[in-house]
């Protein structure tokens, strides 16, 4: 959500959903790349490929992924 600020310019403030999307997505990208580039999966190594911690991981990314998108779509609308 955008607000004008005292000097006139517009601040989108962020909940803390927000922050949590946009951090978790950020990870993904950056798994992604590795994954991409070096064929590094960093979940995996973190958690241990297959481990319930990285099966978590995935959906929260993939989730965050699609919340992060409808809402680019919706502040489109």
């Amino acid at each position: 959500m955008q607000t004008v600020t005292s000097r006139g310019t517009l601040a989108a403030r962020r909940d803390p959903a927000d922050w949590i999307t946009g951090v978790l997505v950020v990870i993904g990208a950056i798994n992604w790349g590795l994954l991409g580039a070096v064929n590094i999966d960093l979940v995996a190594s973190i958690f241990g490929p297959g481990t319930p911690g990285a099966r978590i991981v995935y959906v929260l990314v993939g989730l965050s992924g699609l919340l992060y998108a409808g809402s680019r779509i919706h502040a489109a609308a």
